[in-house]
């Protein structure tokens, strides 16, 4: 299997299924001297981790992180940080009945198709069970960014209901005090009960997820085929379930006119522009703009639901299928910090791109303003 890279300088490899003795990570890129240790790791880990309220999957993973290199006394060193979590709770008995069935809304029949065999114990490698890699990655990537970018993200849709409060309304604080990543409590209360109707009833639901990077500078990015929104469409739509994603306005702005659209500009106290308004997400022509970097992704219904559906086996015969185990009713939920280690990591290597190509452009204005 090939493609398990993403990034260029700073570049993540994860390996491992879900079934495995452990899933992992190797980051490449990361510069040195940066103070990182397991617990950076394990902050944005247990926010994903499994098992944590009635609202995800019952499978109990601690998540522990191990650091295997590229750390010496607390600091990274600039060589290759292999990052190793061990899974500790497979059930695989629970895919026994499946083993021979493809699975509706499952990568089941296009594994089969592409590599004549298939991981049926979770999925193997195309489980969500691999996202906690990429999230141990981000919290590398935030080391990188530093202090001045604040990466977070927010539940803001489940099934048909959507969060009802604008953005300049939002407790950010609430985020991380509910199950389900809501900036709202009174909508998180109702999306609490929402959940357990669908729990109850053996289905599923999905939902969207809005990621947002602030402080994050003017000029990242590389057109015409590195654009900085370009990336993180490509970021996001590499998480397992992802069916579509949308940059600031997204396809709202088909809606709306060239002047309501247009982000206007007046002087800033800075000496900067300061935008009267944010549709563009942040970034103007595939290059950030000094704004808030904004994005969504649509998360599709988990397909292991327990109504019965109608199906093939691998020898092409007829059959219905129910998928029992332990899985998430609604998989966006734990989405939110896999979004959110996404966009650090993209946001991660076009910083370090940017450096290397105009540092010196950097340096050479703020000699001539100074």
């Amino acid at each position: 299997m090939s493609h398990n890279t993403f990034g260029h300088l700073f570049r993540v490899t994860t390996f491992g299924e879900s079934h495995g003795p452990a899933i992992g990570c190797v980051v490449d890129g990361t510069p040195p001297g940066l103070t990182l240790t397991e617990a950076d790791l394990q902050r944005d880990l247990d926010r994903r981790r499994p098992g944590q309220s009635r609202h995800t999957t019952q499978r109990r993973e601690p998540d522990r992180a191990r650091l295997l290199s590229g750390v010496f006394e607390g600091r990274t060193t600039g060589t290759p940080i292999a990052v190793l979590i061990e899974n500790t709770d497979q059930r695989s008995k629970d895919y026994g009945d499946i083993a021979e069935t493809y699975r509706p809304g499952h990568a089941d029949y296009t594994y089969d198709a592409k590599y004549g065999l298939r991981d049926y114990r979770g999925g193997g490698r195309s489980s969500a069970r691999e996202t906690a890699t990429r999230v141990a990655a981000g919290a590398i990537a935030r080391r990188v960014l530093g202090a001045g970018i604040t990466v977070r993200g927010a539940l803001v849709r489940i099934g048909e209901d959507a969060l009802d409060l604008p953005r300049d309304a939002w407790d950010w604080d609430q985020v991380d005090a509910n199950p389900l990543f809501c900036p709202d409590a009174a909508t998180a209360e109702r999306w609490g009960a929402l959940m357990d109707r669908v729990r109850k009833a053996g289905s599923s639901i999905g939902a969207v997820v809005q990621v947002e990077a602030e402080g994050v500078p003017p000029g990242l990015g590389a057109p015409l085929y590195g654009k900085l929104d370009q990336d993180i469409a490509s970021a996001l739509m590499s998480i397992n379930a992802v069916k579509g994603v949308e940059i600031g306005a997204g396809f709202g702005a088909a809606a709306l006119s060239g002047e309501d659209n247009a982000d206007e500009m007046v002087p800033g106290p800075d000496g900067r522009p300061a935008f009267l308004s944010n549709h563009a997400g942040g970034i103007l022509g595939g290059l950030s703009s000094g704004q808030t970097i904004v994005a969504r992704f649509a998360v599709k219904p988990t397909s292991s639901i327990l109504t019965p559906r109608r199906t093939v086996t691998r020898q092409g015969t007829a059959t219905e299928i129910v998928t029992r185990g332990r899985h998430d009713p609604c998989v966006g939920i734990r989405a939110v910090p896999v979004g959110e280690a996404m966009l650090a990591c993209v946001l991660a290597d076009h910083l370090l791109r940017h450096r290397a190509q105009c540092g010196a452009v950097a340096a050479a204005r703020r000699d001539t303003d100074g």
